[in-house]
């Protein structure tokens, strides 16, 4: 680069610059370091605060821009939908909606499964996403692999899962039911993270929030209407009990 002409904007930067090169590269990266970070003697920046790439036609002169944004949509969209809704969905009919047997465990696995295959596609696609892009998401992948590894759990927990009369079945329930709440907490935590990386805006947060929020509620209800169901039928057992006491007393 032999001459370069940049001048601050608020929010544009507008850079002139000239580059002389017997072979020249069709691909150009544009990028930005942190403040008080500056190249190294290659003229290479160690860290990235922001960046995006073009690649120029030297025959039309033109250029287009190299984005990702599509693959990272998909990326996060894919997620939040998998691991966050589908999973809370799922639970909530495993917990609230045994009455209707055996449709409920049908919907449940059914929707287990989906989320599973589809949340497995949107890591490795996070995955690609990250070389591609040279992101340091190093923390929101290791979440990731925790969320990955919870899931493959249920997956064996569905495989080995003992019979209804089994003495084992009990910790079974325990080690199904808890490895699951773990993997939502987990989910909606890196789901929020990965849109703070992102730096989508606004709008995807809000509507995130929004779906947790309805899937939160309708379980707060579900659950409050479950204690009501559960404190009667212990009154109604209780009043039963208490007459047929009485008259065992009276008779003896």
């Amino acid at each position: 680069m032999n001459e370069t002409i940049i001048r601050p904007n608020p929010s544009i930067v507008y850079m002139i610059f000239q580059l002389k090169t017997n072979q020249p590269s069709s691909k150009l990266i544009y990028s930005i370091g942190p403040n008080g970070v500056f190249p190294d003697t290659q003229g290479m920046l160690q860290q990235h605060s922001d960046a995006i790439s073009t690649v120029i036609d030297y025959s039309q002169g033109e250029t287009s821009e190299v984005s990702y944004l599509k693959l990272r949509r998909s990326h996060g969209v894919i997620n939040m939908t998998s691991w966050s809704i589908l999973m809370i969905m799922g639970y909530i009919i495993a917990r609230h909606f045994k009455k209707w047997d055996p449709i409920w465990f049908y919907l449940h696995a059914s929707i287990q499964t989906i989320s599973f295959v589809a949340g497995t596609a949107g890591i490795l696609i996070g995955y690609a996403l990250s070389k591609k892009v040279d992101a340091n998401v190093n923390n929101h992948k290791n979440i990731a692999i925790i969320i990955l590894v919870l899931g493959i759990l249920q997956v064996f927990a569905i495989i080995l899962r003992p019979k209804p009369e089994s003495k084992l079945r009990k910790y079974w329930n325990w080690y199904h039911h808890y490895i699951g709440r773990i993997l939502i907490i987990f989910a909606i935590a890196n789901t929020i993270y990965g849109l703070s990386l992102a730096k989508e805006g606004s709008k995807w947060f809000l509507a995130y929030g929004i779906s947790i929020a309805i899937l939160v509620i309708i379980t707060i209800i579900l659950e409050v209407r479950m204690w009501i169901v559960a404190r009667r039928k212990t009154q109604s057992t209780n009043n039963s009990s208490h007459p047929q006491s009485l008259e065992f007393a009276y008779q003896t």
